[in-house]
């Protein structure tokens, strides 16, 4: 690996002296890291957005930093290290793509069929389950997409819309909110939870009629 990818292993090594002989670097936790990590991911996004190849280059480097950096500090506690992180990920794909990678058929719905797995890997029970503290917006998004993929019986709409009337909606509606004096976001978090609570019922109630 060192022949074929030398930057990358001169990474790590940057990475581990640094948790040696840095003292920042050395005090840092997972949990002192995580604005860092958060800010990163966002400045990719806004690098994707961009164009610029520079930009996302380097953008994606400070994001793959983060990674190195919480493997070093496991490893350095002893508990994993970044070949026990390209494993688990690595067999995970393998798991999750047999029409890939062994004689499976390839669904006709890919997204659907990768929550499937993810949910009977996990032993989750409701559609809710494992998704991750993301902001309103983002949230609405991944429960609504949960909701349907996991064929939820719950009636959401469904009539298409463009990007940029989406985009010039949504700013339409903060502006009107913010012009009566109301937090968008919080009004937003608000609707997202009455959805999951909606979500919740409706699963409750096809699991009674299951056992019907």
């Amino acid at each position: 690996m060192a022949d074929q990818h030398p930057e990358l292993m001169r990474l790590i090594g940057v990475m581990a002296r640094l948790r040696r002989d840095c003292p920042w670097d050395a005090e840092q936790t997972h949990r002192s890291l995580v604005t860092y990590l958060i800010e990163e991911t966002a400045e990719v996004v806004e690098a994707i957005e961009d164009g610029e190849d520079p930009h996302l280059v380097e953008e994606l480097g400070d994001l793959l930093l983060q990674v190195l950096f919480h493997a070093q500090i496991a490893a350095d506690e002893g508990r994993f290290d970044l070949e026990d992180v390209a494993h688990g990920i690595a067999d995970k794909l393998v798991a999750r793509h047999p029409h890939v990678f062994a004689s499976g058929e390839v669904p006709g719905d890919l997204d659907a069929t990768w929550e499937a797995r993810k949910r009977a890997e996990k032993g989750r029970t409701s559609a809710l389950d494992g998704i991750p503290p993301l902001n309103a917006l983002a949230r609405s998004m991944k429960v609504i997409r949960r909701t349907r993929k996991l064929a939820v019986p719950l009636e959401l709409p469904r009539q298409p819309i463009s990007a940029e009337a989406t985009g010039a909606g949504i700013l339409e509606l903060v502006a009107r909110a913010e012009a009566s004096g109301l937090d968008a976001d919080q009004a937003v978090r608000d609707a997202v939870r009455a959805l999951e609570q909606a979500v919740v019922a409706a699963e409750q109630a096809q699991g009674s009629d299951a056992t019907l």
